[in-house]
């Protein structure tokens, strides 16, 4: 029998600490609470973050390692930068970040329903509405294709899902992002989870007390460009992602 600490609702107490997170299901930390903006502020910075299913209470999350892209270093490969430069697609930062949680939310061929449940789109439109979470669009002509969203805290950006209705209209919001962060003065994208695709797209995993320590120091300073998400406007998807 799994045993794990339940939050309450109220008041905002602070998460156990990520060490007592289990070894299986890898990083499972404890349950309930609720999706304030508070308390999923909280929980970021301190190296958590929130993933149920439709049905289930909340369940929290620290797994061990974490998957993580360092922006200086993270760069499409040559075969990538041949296909962009010919890419006619445009870009831009939370034209519609409804239209993307949403796109990322539909059903997919390879899963069985969605952990973007009403709740957690609720949540993530508010700190969206707060200036905590952005979204990059990747579109053809005026119709989106693909796009990356998630929460930017400090010099630290949470990404949170990605979807592409074209081949590698993902891939380009996603370097998109990488690039712009990194302009933008930040040091880390968190891709929580190793995978084999965020391996393939640079992520490197980072041992959780590496991680929650840095946590601690970065998403305490700011970006050097905190305004980078509004100085965004239109921009190609061949000059982002090269």
């Amino acid at each position: 029998m799994i045993r794990i600490q339940i939050l309450p609702r109220t008041p905002l107490l602070p998460f156990p600490p990520v060490e007592q997170a289990l070894d299986e299901p890898n990083g499972l930390l404890c349950a309930g609470g609720d999706l304030s903006s508070e308390r999923l502020l909280l929980a970021y910075r301190s190296g958590i973050f929130p993933w149920f299913n439709e049905g289930e209470p909340i369940l929290w999350w620290s797994p061990q390692p974490r998957a993580i892209f360092e922006l200086d270093a993270t760069r499409p490969n040559s075969r990538f930068r041949r296909f962009a430069r010919t890419c006619r697609w445009t870009v831009r930062v939370d034209q519609d970040f409804a239209a993307v949680i949403d796109a990322c939310a539909a059903p997919r061929d390879y899963a069985d329903g969605t952990w973007i449940t009403a709740a957690m789109r609720a949540a993530y439109l508010d700190l969206h509405r707060l200036g905590h979470a952005h979204c990059i669009g990747v579109l053809e002509d005026d119709e989106l294709v693909g796009g990356v969203y998630g929460l930017a805290i400090g010099r630290v950006f949470f990404g949170e899902s990605m979807f592409s209705w074209r081949t590698n209209a993902s891939k380009i919001a996603f370097f998109a992002l990488a690039r712009t962060l990194c302009e933008a003065g930040f040091v880390w994208l968190d891709g929580q989870v190793e995978s084999g695709h965020l391996a393939r797209l640079g992520a490197r995993p980072l041992e959780r007390a590496h991680f929650v320590a840095g946590l601690d120091r970065l998403c305490r300073q700011l970006p050097k460009n905190p305004s980078w998400a509004v100085d965004f406007g239109l921009r190609t998807a061949s000059e982002l992602a090269l």
